[in-house]
């Protein structure tokens, strides 16, 4: 077990070694772009990754998941680098495609290979603290990457800055090689065994996994739950342009940044603690984890920016938690493709966020922005005691 959780951590985690994400709002607006421009920019990645998500999803329920991961690298390491060659908007929108479809591989791929190598050892309960831990990781290198953007960028700008970051995308690549090649469930094997074509098992599994969606009001609701949750972290996006609006330098950008990266760490390491948490608390975790977040963007500075990260460190945990009750929820016959609509309809949300910036960003500020679009957190902190599923005791199985 301990080797399975050290090759998840150290995959997960050197992916997100990027100092770029500490950067590269400043990138696109110091090349011209202003917050609508660069809104646009998010909305797109977005829709490129919702549209991607199921199919992915169901790919993984069909095809080799290490094969997806091993694609999804390459797609990122060719995203930063368009951004380097192509430094216009044209070239950041390109790159923000292959981003999307990037990350519509791994979601749903990475945490159904995970959860199935645990089924296959009989030891499901250990999900929550797992990923619990790999996020603590890819939080930390989030972290550490941030912190390593201002030195980088005192020394190379923004061109050594973002070829450090290609170069660790492609490690990156290497480790998925290191990952389990779990079992998949008994029916997909059973569909293989009869000699079908890929894109029959591909068009089962799709409809498995929608279908269990429709029909399982328990999976339904853990669904948009988990969904929700990891929509309202959209906004980190913004968390530099915050940071310059409220009048930091940008080599301290990334230092007040990173600030936020740090409770993501705690909020995540912490998940396996939290797991077996009842709605009950995690509505109360998200109503104050949101106040947090607007305070501390209308404070600003140090002070505003430590608040935000303890309440966007608590809406993590709550994520995690969510994901891992859902996982526990359903069947397992179509286990990616279920994720994958978690990750179809966050981004959806996503889109409306970004869009709400775009629009906003005529008439309020960066910090009241971030405010406002913290309120409809309120709203799923009151709804989450119906939505969350009960945990189920280790070693159980779900009644259906």
């Amino acid at each position: 077990m301990t080797s399975l959780s050290a090759r998840v951590v150290a995959y997960a985690s050197v992916r997100e070694f990027v100092p770029l994400y500490g950067l590269y709002a400043l990138l696109f607006e110091d090349h011209g772009l202003d917050t609508r421009s660069i809104s646009s920019l998010f909305v797109l990645w977005s829709v490129v990754a919702f549209v991607s998500e199921v199919p992915s999803g169901a790919w993984a329920d069909t095809v080799s998941r290490r094969g997806l991961l091993f694609g999804s690298g390459a797609l990122l390491t060719a995203a930063f680098t368009m951004w380097l060659v192509w430094p216009g908007y044209w070239g950041f929108a390109l790159g923000f495609v292959l981003w999307g479809i990037s990350e519509s591989m791994k979601s749903g791929t990475f945490e159904a290979l995970v959860y199935d190598e645990l089924a296959a050892r009989g030891c499901e309960h250990r999900y929550a603290a797992i990923m619990g831990y790999a996020n603590a990781g890819e939080m930390t290198c989030v972290f550490v990457a941030i912190l390593t953007a201002a030195p980088l960028f005192e020394l190379g700008g923004y061109a050594l800055v973002g070829w450090v970051s290609v170069a660790i995308t492609v490690v990156d690549i290497a480790l998925v090689g290191t990952l389990p090649a779990a079992p998949k469930v008994e029916e997909a094997d059973e569909i293989a065994g009869r000699g079908d074509t890929v894109l029959v098992r591909y068009m089962s599994s799709l409809r498995a996994g929608t279908s269990e969606i429709r029909t399982d009001r328990v999976v339904r609701r853990s669904v948009v739950l988990a969904a929700a949750l990891l929509a309202c972290l959209a906004f980190d996006e913004y968390f530099a342009l915050l940071a310059r609006e409220s009048g930091a330098e940008t080599g301290f950008v990334p230092v007040l940044v990173a600030l936020t990266a740090v409770g993501q760490v705690v909020g995540a390491a912490t998940a396996g603690r939290t797991a077996t948490m009842s709605g009950r608390t995690m509505g109360a975790v998200v109503v104050v984890g949101s106040a947090l977040i607007a305070g501390g963007a209308l404070a600003g500075g140090i002070a505003g920016f430590t608040a935000i990260g303890v309440g966007y460190g608590a809406l993590h945990n709550t994520a995690i938690v969510a994901e891992a009750r859902l996982q526990d929820t359903m069947s397992g016959r179509a286990r990616a493709t279920v994720s994958s609509v978690v990750g179809l309809t966050s981004e959806v949300l996503s889109v409306a966020v970004f869009a709400a910036y775009a629009i906003g960003s005529l008439w309020l500020p960066m910090a009241a922005l971030v405010a406002v679009t913290v309120l409809p957190l309120v709203g799923l902190g009151v709804v989450a005691p119906r939505l969350l599923p009960a945990a189920r005791p280790a070693g159980t199985e779900r009644e259906r």
